[in-house]
Protein backbone atom coordinates (compact mmCIF):
# COMPACT_ATOMS: atom_id res chain seq x y z
CA UNK A 1 0.00 0.00 0.00
CA UNK A 2 1.23 3.62 -0.61
CA UNK A 3 1.31 5.72 1.89
CA UNK A 4 0.92 9.31 1.17
CA UNK A 5 -0.01 12.37 3.18
CA UNK A 6 -2.98 14.58 2.81
CA UNK A 7 -3.17 17.74 1.86
CA UNK A 8 -5.84 18.37 4.45
CA UNK A 9 -7.32 15.91 7.44
CA UNK A 10 -10.05 13.82 6.40
CA UNK A 11 -13.79 14.78 7.74
CA UNK A 12 -14.77 12.83 11.33
CA UNK A 13 -18.17 12.88 12.95
CA UNK A 14 -19.50 14.54 15.53
CA UNK A 15 -17.91 16.69 18.42
CA UNK A 16 -18.17 20.06 20.26
CA UNK A 17 -17.04 23.26 19.55
CA UNK A 18 -16.09 23.91 23.17
CA UNK A 19 -14.77 27.51 24.12
CA UNK A 20 -10.70 26.77 24.28
CA UNK A 21 -9.52 29.03 27.20
CA UNK A 22 -5.60 27.97 26.27
CA UNK A 23 -4.55 31.07 28.81
CA UNK A 24 -1.06 29.95 29.53
CA UNK A 25 -0.27 28.94 26.16
CA UNK A 26 2.73 31.42 25.60
CA UNK A 27 3.86 31.16 28.96
CA UNK A 28 7.05 29.39 29.54
CA UNK A 29 7.03 26.33 32.05
CA UNK A 30 8.08 26.75 35.64
CA UNK A 31 9.50 24.14 38.00
CA UNK A 32 8.16 24.06 41.11
CA UNK A 33 10.57 24.11 44.44
CA UNK A 34 10.84 20.52 45.60
CA UNK A 35 7.68 19.41 48.05
CA UNK A 36 8.55 18.64 51.82
CA UNK A 37 7.11 14.84 51.02
CA UNK A 38 5.80 13.08 48.14
CA UNK A 39 3.26 10.50 48.21
CA UNK A 40 3.48 7.90 45.46
CA UNK A 41 0.45 5.55 44.66
CA UNK A 42 1.13 1.83 43.06
CA UNK A 43 -1.75 2.16 40.85
CA UNK A 44 -0.81 4.55 38.31
CA UNK A 45 -1.56 3.13 34.84
CA UNK A 46 -4.05 0.89 33.39
CA UNK A 47 -3.55 -3.05 34.50
CA UNK A 48 -2.13 -4.40 37.40
CA UNK A 49 -1.25 -2.26 40.63
CA UNK A 50 2.14 -2.72 41.94
CA UNK A 51 3.15 -4.05 44.55
CA UNK A 52 5.99 -2.04 47.17
CA UNK A 53 9.49 -2.58 46.86
CA UNK A 54 10.51 -0.46 50.05
CA UNK A 55 9.40 -0.14 53.61
CA UNK A 56 9.41 2.25 55.87
CA UNK A 57 12.82 3.70 56.44
CA UNK A 58 14.53 2.82 53.79
CA UNK A 59 16.83 5.66 51.72
CA UNK A 60 15.61 5.94 48.50
CA UNK A 61 17.23 7.90 45.49
CA UNK A 62 15.52 9.61 42.39
CA UNK A 63 14.98 7.21 39.65
CA UNK A 64 14.85 4.61 41.97
CA UNK A 65 12.30 1.69 41.41
CA UNK A 66 9.94 1.67 44.44
CA UNK A 67 7.26 -0.18 43.13
CA UNK A 68 6.63 -3.54 40.94
CA UNK A 69 4.52 -6.22 39.11
CA UNK A 70 5.07 -9.65 37.19
CA UNK A 71 1.44 -8.46 35.04
CA UNK A 72 2.51 -7.93 31.16
CA UNK A 73 -0.02 -5.22 31.66
CA UNK A 74 1.43 -2.78 34.02
CA UNK A 75 4.33 -0.40 34.57
CA UNK A 76 6.96 0.07 37.23
CA UNK A 77 6.90 3.16 39.48
CA UNK A 78 9.90 5.12 40.35
CA UNK A 79 11.28 7.29 43.87
CA UNK A 80 10.49 11.25 42.17
CA UNK A 81 12.54 12.74 45.06
CA UNK A 82 15.72 11.21 47.36
CA UNK A 83 14.55 10.94 51.02
CA UNK A 84 13.28 8.28 53.62
CA UNK A 85 10.22 6.41 53.22
CA UNK A 86 8.28 7.32 56.04
CA UNK A 87 5.13 4.87 55.54
CA UNK A 88 3.51 2.75 53.08
CA UNK A 89 -0.02 3.36 53.69
CA UNK A 90 -3.77 2.76 51.64
CA UNK A 91 -4.78 6.42 49.69
CA UNK A 92 -7.99 7.22 48.16
CA UNK A 93 -7.60 7.84 44.01
CA UNK A 94 -10.10 10.24 42.26
CA UNK A 95 -12.21 7.20 41.01
CA UNK A 96 -12.63 5.89 44.85
CA UNK A 97 -10.47 3.07 44.99
CA UNK A 98 -7.92 2.71 48.03
CA UNK A 99 -4.56 1.97 46.84
CA UNK A 100 -1.19 1.13 48.52
CA UNK A 101 1.27 4.33 48.46
CA UNK A 102 4.84 4.90 49.13
CA UNK A 103 5.72 8.02 51.15
CA UNK A 104 8.93 9.67 51.08
CA UNK A 105 10.20 13.10 52.84
CA UNK A 106 12.54 14.50 50.53
CA UNK A 107 15.89 15.37 51.83
CA UNK A 108 16.01 18.08 49.37
CA UNK A 109 19.49 17.01 47.53
CA UNK A 110 16.95 15.22 44.92
CA UNK A 111 20.28 12.71 45.01
CA UNK A 112 19.66 10.38 41.40
CA UNK A 113 20.31 6.74 41.46
CA UNK A 114 24.10 5.78 40.87
CA UNK A 115 22.81 2.55 39.10
CA UNK A 116 20.99 4.58 36.70
CA UNK A 117 22.21 4.43 32.51
CA UNK A 118 20.75 4.48 29.36
CA UNK A 119 19.58 1.02 28.10
CA UNK A 120 21.73 -0.77 25.66
CA UNK A 121 19.46 -1.64 22.69
CA UNK A 122 20.45 -4.63 20.42
CA UNK A 123 16.90 -5.87 19.43
CA UNK A 124 13.26 -4.79 19.86
CA UNK A 125 12.56 -6.89 22.46
CA UNK A 126 15.57 -5.03 24.50
CA UNK A 127 13.46 -1.72 23.32
CA UNK A 128 10.56 -2.93 24.69
CA UNK A 129 12.31 -3.89 27.67
CA UNK A 130 13.05 -0.33 27.96
CA UNK A 131 10.26 1.20 27.59
CA UNK A 132 8.74 -0.78 30.41
CA UNK A 133 11.38 -0.29 32.63
CA UNK A 134 11.02 3.02 32.32
CA UNK A 135 7.55 3.49 33.66
CA UNK A 136 6.06 5.08 31.22
CA UNK A 137 2.35 4.87 30.24
CA UNK A 138 0.10 7.50 28.16
CA UNK A 139 0.79 10.63 29.52
CA UNK A 140 -2.22 12.25 27.69
CA UNK A 141 -4.39 10.84 30.74
CA UNK A 142 -5.16 7.23 29.78
CA UNK A 143 -2.37 5.92 31.30
CA UNK A 144 -2.08 2.30 29.36
CA UNK A 145 1.73 1.13 29.56
CA UNK A 146 3.82 2.20 26.74
CA UNK A 147 5.30 -1.02 26.66
CA UNK A 148 2.01 -2.94 25.65
CA UNK A 149 1.36 -0.37 22.77
CA UNK A 150 3.95 -0.64 21.31
CA UNK A 151 4.34 -4.60 21.55
CA UNK A 152 2.31 -4.89 18.13
CA UNK A 153 0.47 -8.29 18.24
CA UNK A 154 1.71 -11.18 15.65
CA UNK A 155 -0.31 -11.12 13.37
CA UNK A 156 -1.20 -7.18 12.34
CA UNK A 157 1.02 -4.96 10.57
CA UNK A 158 1.35 -1.78 11.46
CA UNK A 159 2.38 1.76 9.11
CA UNK A 160 1.77 4.62 10.13
CA UNK A 161 2.84 6.47 14.03
CA UNK A 162 1.03 9.37 15.01
CA UNK A 163 2.13 11.63 17.27
CA UNK A 164 -0.92 13.39 19.16
CA UNK A 165 -0.60 17.16 20.03
CA UNK A 166 -4.14 18.12 19.22
CA UNK A 167 -5.01 19.04 23.23
CA UNK A 168 -8.53 19.46 22.49
CA UNK A 169 -9.50 20.16 26.43
CA UNK A 170 -10.69 23.76 27.74
CA UNK A 171 -7.70 25.32 29.93
CA UNK A 172 -4.92 22.44 29.69
CA UNK A 173 -1.69 23.14 27.17
CA UNK A 174 0.90 21.24 28.78
CA UNK A 175 1.89 19.37 25.32
CA UNK A 176 1.46 22.50 23.64
CA UNK A 177 4.83 23.32 25.23
CA UNK A 178 5.72 20.52 25.35
CA UNK A 179 6.16 20.81 22.03
CA UNK A 180 7.27 24.43 21.61
CA UNK A 181 9.73 23.93 24.81
CA UNK A 182 10.89 20.02 23.77
CA UNK A 183 10.54 19.44 20.00
CA UNK A 184 14.03 18.01 18.79
CA UNK A 185 13.31 15.35 21.77
CA UNK A 186 10.09 14.66 20.20
CA UNK A 187 11.50 14.45 16.88
CA UNK A 188 14.17 11.78 18.91
CA UNK A 189 11.44 9.81 19.89
CA UNK A 190 9.70 9.57 16.63
CA UNK A 191 12.94 8.35 15.91
CA UNK A 192 13.43 5.68 18.11
CA UNK A 193 9.90 3.92 17.08
CA UNK A 194 9.91 4.13 13.72
CA UNK A 195 13.03 2.32 13.67
CA UNK A 196 11.87 -0.37 15.84
CA UNK A 197 9.00 -1.19 15.10
CA UNK A 198 9.99 -0.15 11.46
CA UNK A 199 7.05 2.59 10.48
CA UNK A 200 7.69 5.01 7.82
CA UNK A 201 4.54 7.27 7.88
CA UNK A 202 4.41 9.97 10.89
CA UNK A 203 1.64 12.34 11.66
CA UNK A 204 2.35 15.16 13.98
CA UNK A 205 -1.03 16.17 15.15
CA UNK A 206 -1.46 19.87 16.29
CA UNK A 207 -5.03 21.66 16.89
CA UNK A 208 -4.73 24.74 14.23
CA UNK A 209 -4.95 27.19 17.42
CA UNK A 210 -1.40 25.76 18.45
CA UNK A 211 0.49 27.92 15.56
CA UNK A 212 3.80 27.78 18.16
CA UNK A 213 3.79 24.14 18.03
CA UNK A 214 3.77 24.08 14.56
CA UNK A 215 6.34 26.27 13.63
CA UNK A 216 8.56 24.46 16.36
CA UNK A 217 7.29 21.17 14.93
CA UNK A 218 8.15 21.46 11.68
CA UNK A 219 11.14 22.92 12.05
CA UNK A 220 12.58 19.85 13.73
CA UNK A 221 11.02 17.70 11.81
CA UNK A 222 12.70 19.54 8.28
CA UNK A 223 16.21 18.46 10.36
CA UNK A 224 15.53 14.49 10.83
CA UNK A 225 17.13 12.26 8.40
CA UNK A 226 13.67 11.37 7.58
CA UNK A 227 11.94 14.64 6.84
CA UNK A 228 10.12 12.76 4.14
CA UNK A 229 8.55 10.67 6.31
CA UNK A 230 7.19 12.92 8.92
CA UNK A 231 3.93 15.20 8.27
CA UNK A 232 3.18 18.08 10.73
CA UNK A 233 -0.62 18.20 10.33
CA UNK A 234 -2.72 20.96 11.76
CA UNK A 235 -6.23 19.71 12.35
CA UNK A 236 -9.30 21.87 13.29
CA UNK A 237 -9.73 23.04 16.43
CA UNK A 238 -13.12 20.91 17.56
CA UNK A 239 -13.42 18.80 20.94
CA UNK A 240 -12.86 15.96 20.72
CA UNK A 241 -9.94 15.93 18.00
CA UNK A 242 -7.20 14.01 20.32
CA UNK A 243 -9.25 10.92 21.03
CA UNK A 244 -7.62 8.28 19.54
CA UNK A 245 -9.80 7.16 17.13
CA UNK A 246 -10.81 10.20 16.01
CA UNK A 247 -7.21 11.29 15.53
CA UNK A 248 -7.18 8.13 13.08
CA UNK A 249 -9.34 9.04 11.04
CA UNK A 250 -8.61 12.62 10.81
CA UNK A 251 -5.27 11.77 9.68
CA UNK A 252 -5.42 8.75 7.61
CA UNK A 253 -9.24 8.16 6.85
CA UNK A 254 -9.24 4.88 8.73
CA UNK A 255 -11.87 3.81 10.61
CA UNK A 256 -11.29 1.64 13.36
CA UNK A 257 -14.52 -0.68 14.12
CA UNK A 258 -16.10 -1.35 17.21
CA UNK A 259 -14.27 -3.45 19.48
CA UNK A 260 -11.09 -3.50 17.78
CA UNK A 261 -7.63 -1.16 18.15
CA UNK A 262 -5.59 1.38 16.42
CA UNK A 263 -3.27 -1.69 15.59
CA UNK A 264 -6.34 -3.42 13.71
CA UNK A 265 -6.38 -0.61 11.48
CA UNK A 266 -2.32 -0.29 11.04
CA UNK A 267 -1.67 2.54 13.59
CA UNK A 268 0.12 3.67 16.71
CA UNK A 269 -1.06 6.97 18.36
CA UNK A 270 1.61 8.19 21.32
CA UNK A 271 0.82 11.33 23.11
CA UNK A 272 3.63 14.01 22.43
CA UNK A 273 5.10 14.30 25.75
CA UNK A 274 5.04 10.31 26.10
CA UNK A 275 7.12 10.30 23.00
CA UNK A 276 9.31 13.10 24.17
CA UNK A 277 10.40 11.68 27.38
CA UNK A 278 10.79 8.46 25.77
CA UNK A 279 13.85 10.07 23.87
CA UNK A 280 14.94 11.36 26.98
CA UNK A 281 14.86 8.22 29.03
CA UNK A 282 16.99 6.29 26.25
CA UNK A 283 19.65 9.15 26.62
CA UNK A 284 19.85 9.56 30.63
CA UNK A 285 18.30 6.04 31.93
CA UNK A 286 16.33 8.51 33.89
CA UNK A 287 12.54 7.14 34.53
CA UNK A 288 9.32 8.25 34.56
CA UNK A 289 9.64 10.71 37.92
CA UNK A 290 8.17 14.38 37.36
CA UNK A 291 5.14 15.60 35.31
CA UNK A 292 4.11 19.14 33.36
CA UNK A 293 0.78 20.05 34.05
CA UNK A 294 -1.30 22.96 33.34
CA UNK A 295 -2.78 24.57 36.92
CA UNK A 296 -5.81 26.90 35.35
CA UNK A 297 -9.48 27.85 36.27
CA UNK A 298 -11.61 30.74 37.89
CA UNK A 299 -10.21 29.99 41.00
CA UNK A 300 -6.52 30.37 40.23
CA UNK A 301 -4.73 33.51 40.82
CA UNK A 302 -1.59 32.75 38.36
CA UNK A 303 -2.04 29.84 35.89
CA UNK A 304 0.87 28.26 34.88
CA UNK A 305 2.22 25.28 33.84
CA UNK A 306 4.50 23.46 36.65
CA UNK A 307 6.52 21.37 36.24
CA UNK A 308 6.73 18.44 39.74
CA UNK A 309 7.53 15.23 41.07
CA UNK A 310 4.88 12.66 40.69
CA UNK A 311 3.51 12.20 43.90
CA UNK A 312 3.60 15.92 44.73
CA UNK A 313 0.34 16.55 46.77
CA UNK A 314 -2.19 18.94 45.26
CA UNK A 315 -2.53 21.62 47.96
CA UNK A 316 1.28 21.96 47.53
CA UNK A 317 0.45 23.25 44.03
CA UNK A 318 -2.04 25.06 44.80
CA UNK A 319 0.08 26.99 47.12
CA UNK A 320 2.67 27.67 44.88
CA UNK A 321 0.46 28.90 42.29
CA UNK A 322 -1.80 30.97 44.47
CA UNK A 323 -5.68 31.03 44.49
CA UNK A 324 -8.32 34.27 44.19
CA UNK A 325 -10.20 31.77 46.53
CA UNK A 326 -10.24 28.61 47.69
CA UNK A 327 -11.63 25.99 45.34
CA UNK A 328 -15.42 24.58 45.03
CA UNK A 329 -14.05 21.80 42.27
CA UNK A 330 -10.77 21.00 41.41
CA UNK A 331 -10.60 18.27 38.35
CA UNK A 332 -7.64 16.19 37.42
CA UNK A 333 -7.64 17.19 33.81
CA UNK A 334 -9.87 19.57 31.74
CA UNK A 335 -13.41 20.64 32.45
CA UNK A 336 -15.10 17.58 29.49
CA UNK A 337 -12.90 14.47 30.84
CA UNK A 338 -11.55 15.52 34.08
CA UNK A 339 -12.36 13.72 37.33
CA UNK A 340 -12.93 15.68 40.85
CA UNK A 341 -10.76 14.81 43.35
CA UNK A 342 -11.83 14.31 46.75
CA UNK A 343 -9.31 16.22 48.98
CA UNK A 344 -6.69 18.91 48.33
CA UNK A 345 -4.55 15.54 49.74
CA UNK A 346 -4.34 13.78 46.35
CA UNK A 347 -1.14 12.71 44.87
CA UNK A 348 -0.52 13.77 41.27
CA UNK A 349 -0.14 10.52 39.24
CA UNK A 350 2.15 9.92 36.01
CA UNK A 351 -0.73 10.50 33.89
CA UNK A 352 -2.04 14.07 35.39
CA UNK A 353 -1.82 16.96 32.99
CA UNK A 354 -4.01 19.40 34.57
CA UNK A 355 -5.69 20.90 37.45
CA UNK A 356 -8.50 23.23 36.63
CA UNK A 357 -9.79 24.45 39.36
CA UNK A 358 -13.43 26.03 39.61
CA UNK A 359 -15.18 28.41 42.35
CA UNK A 360 -18.73 27.99 44.07
CA UNK A 361 -20.03 30.34 40.92
CA UNK A 362 -18.86 27.61 37.88
CA UNK A 363 -19.94 24.64 39.46
CA UNK A 364 -23.79 24.73 40.09
CA UNK A 365 -25.63 22.10 38.00
CA UNK A 366 -28.48 23.44 37.28
CA UNK A 367 -31.44 20.70 37.05
CA UNK A 368 -31.92 18.38 34.38
CA UNK A 369 -35.26 18.72 32.57
CA UNK A 370 -37.24 15.79 30.23
CA UNK A 371 -35.35 14.44 27.16
CA UNK A 372 -36.60 16.86 23.75
CA UNK A 373 -35.81 14.40 21.31
CA UNK A 374 -33.57 16.81 19.61
CA UNK A 375 -30.53 14.66 18.78
CA UNK A 376 -27.82 16.78 19.44
CA UNK A 377 -26.58 13.92 21.76
CA UNK A 378 -26.31 11.58 18.38
CA UNK A 379 -25.28 14.02 16.12
CA UNK A 380 -22.25 14.80 18.55
CA UNK A 381 -20.93 11.73 19.48
CA UNK A 382 -17.91 11.17 17.41
CA UNK A 383 -18.64 7.50 18.18
CA UNK A 384 -22.19 7.36 16.62
CA UNK A 385 -23.66 6.38 19.56
CA UNK A 386 -27.42 7.26 21.03
CA UNK A 387 -26.74 8.24 23.76
CA UNK A 388 -30.38 8.62 25.16
CA UNK A 389 -30.88 5.01 23.97
CA UNK A 390 -28.04 4.13 26.75
CA UNK A 391 -29.47 6.03 29.72
CA UNK A 392 -32.70 4.50 28.79
CA UNK A 393 -30.86 1.12 29.50
CA UNK A 394 -29.42 2.11 32.26
CA UNK A 395 -32.96 3.09 33.81
CA UNK A 396 -34.05 -0.07 33.35
CA UNK A 397 -30.87 -2.30 34.15
CA UNK A 398 -31.29 -3.96 30.50
CA UNK A 399 -28.42 -5.32 29.68
CA UNK A 400 -29.32 -6.47 26.42
CA UNK A 401 -29.74 -2.88 25.09
CA UNK A 402 -26.68 -1.88 26.62
CA UNK A 403 -24.64 -4.50 24.88
CA UNK A 404 -26.59 -3.61 21.78
CA UNK A 405 -26.23 -0.16 21.86
CA UNK A 406 -22.42 -0.56 22.44
CA UNK A 407 -22.11 1.27 25.75
CA UNK A 408 -18.44 -0.12 25.81
CA UNK A 409 -17.25 1.74 22.89
CA UNK A 410 -18.38 4.86 24.55
CA UNK A 411 -15.45 6.94 25.31
CA UNK A 412 -17.12 9.16 27.72
CA UNK A 413 -15.92 12.36 26.11
CA UNK A 414 -18.56 14.51 27.57
CA UNK A 415 -19.92 15.82 23.98
CA UNK A 416 -23.84 14.67 24.46
CA UNK A 417 -23.70 16.03 27.72
CA UNK A 418 -21.97 19.30 26.64
CA UNK A 419 -24.14 19.45 24.06
CA UNK A 420 -27.79 18.84 25.59
CA UNK A 421 -29.91 21.56 26.43
CA UNK A 422 -32.19 19.47 28.98
CA UNK A 423 -28.73 18.95 30.89
CA UNK A 424 -28.96 15.20 31.08
CA UNK A 425 -26.19 13.39 32.94
CA UNK A 426 -25.80 11.64 29.84
CA UNK A 427 -22.19 10.53 30.87
CA UNK A 428 -22.46 9.04 34.43
CA UNK A 429 -25.75 7.19 33.17
CA UNK A 430 -22.83 5.70 30.58
CA UNK A 431 -20.28 4.81 33.09
CA UNK A 432 -23.47 3.28 35.45
CA UNK A 433 -24.03 1.05 31.85
CA UNK A 434 -21.01 0.10 31.58
CA UNK A 435 -20.24 -1.14 35.23
CA UNK A 436 -23.77 -3.58 34.72
CA UNK A 437 -22.08 -4.38 32.04
CA UNK A 438 -19.23 -5.61 33.52
CA UNK A 439 -20.78 -7.32 36.35
CA UNK A 440 -22.66 -9.07 34.26
CA UNK A 441 -20.07 -10.44 32.71
CA UNK A 442 -18.43 -8.49 29.70
CA UNK A 443 -20.12 -7.10 26.61
CA UNK A 444 -21.85 -9.74 24.47
CA UNK A 445 -20.06 -10.10 20.78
Amino acid sequence: MELNFPKKPFRTHGGAAVPHRKHTAQQESVVMPIPAEVVIPMQQHAGAPCVPTVKRGDSVTVGQKIGESTAFVSAPIHASVSGTVTSVEKVLMPTGASVDAVVIQSDGSMTPDPDLKPPVLNSKEDFLKAVRESGLVGLGGAGFPTHVKLNIPEGKTVDTLIINVAECEPYLTADNREAIENAQSVLDGVAAVKEQLGIHRVFLAVEDNKPKAIQMLRQAAEKTSFAAEVCVLPLRARYPQGAEKVLIQSCTGRVVPMGKLPADVGCVVMNVTSVAFLADYLKTGMPLVKKRLTVDGPAIAHPQNVIVPIGTRVKDILAFVGCKEEPDKVLMGGPMMGTAIPNLDVPILKQNNGLTCFTGKETHVPKATACIRCGRCVSGCPMHLMPTKLETFVQTKDIDGLNAYHVMDCMECGTCAYNCPAGRPLVQAIRLGKGLVRAAGGAKK
